[in-house]
């Protein structure tokens, strides 16, 4: 993969939605994934129906706002969001299902950005497939540099679900969830992610997790 290739497909869309790429900056140690959160980890989000008057600058706001209470962005308005590993266009994402386990082709990472003053998460941003489906359609993950919060925005049925919850890697319920997804032997999982969560697991001091009994 060039990097020519990775600027002209990835990061320049993402540019244009107000999000600056840096690569090869994602901290050491940063949990590779995050999922089985439940009702108690979570400490902030918002609602939106899709018929919502001025739907995408409604959920910018609210983004924005969560973002900087919840110490999403650092003081140079840097975090990571979950990004395809690997060249992708938009059109070749948009089949994909994003974040269900046995559909991460490709595998997703994280990757770390800076927040421009002029940007459009929720439409631009979702319009180019690696944030979203389309405008007013986003879905994402995004977790702050020290790892201290993580939030989730999803598509549903009727509209844009956005979640935030703090100190992940402290959660049992995500801790769980992770111990369980990198022993699931199904052939659709993503064995790259597997194997980094079973590294990131393993490099965590003893009797921080316990098998799932799933």
């Amino acid at each position: 993969m060039g990097i020519q290739e990775r600027e002209r497909k990835m990061y320049r869309p993402l540019r244009r939605a107000g999000l600056e790429v840096i690569p090869n900056a994602v901290p050491d140690g940063t949990m590779p994934f995050v999922s089985g959160y439940r009702r108690e980890d979570i400490v902030g989000g918002f609602s939106h129906p899709y018929e919502t008057p001025r739907l995408v600058r409604r959920l910018n706001e609210n983004w924005y706002d969560l973002a900087v209470s919840s110490g999403l962005l650092d003081h140079q308005r840097e975090f990571l969001v979950l990004l395809p590993h690997g060249t992708h266009t938009h059109h070749a994402l948009l089949p994909k299902e994003h974040l269900h386990y046995g559909r991460h082709t490709p595998s997703w990472v994280w990757t770390r950005v800076r927040l421009f003053d002029c940007w459009d998460i929720m439409g631009r941003g979702a319009a180019s497939a690696f944030l979203g489906i389309r405008a007013g359609h986003p879905g994402f993950s995004m977790m702050a540099l020290d790892s201290s919060v993580y939030i989730s925005c999803s598509t549903g049925e009727t509209g844009v679900d956005v979640r935030a919850v703090a100190h992940p890697a402290r959660s049992e319920n995500i801790l769980q969830d992770l111990e369980w997804y990198a022993h699931w032997d199904y052939p659709r999982a993503d064995k790259e992610l597997q194997k980094r969560i079973a590294a990131w697991l393993a490099g965590r001091a003893p009797g921080t997790t316990s098998r799932s009994s799933r």
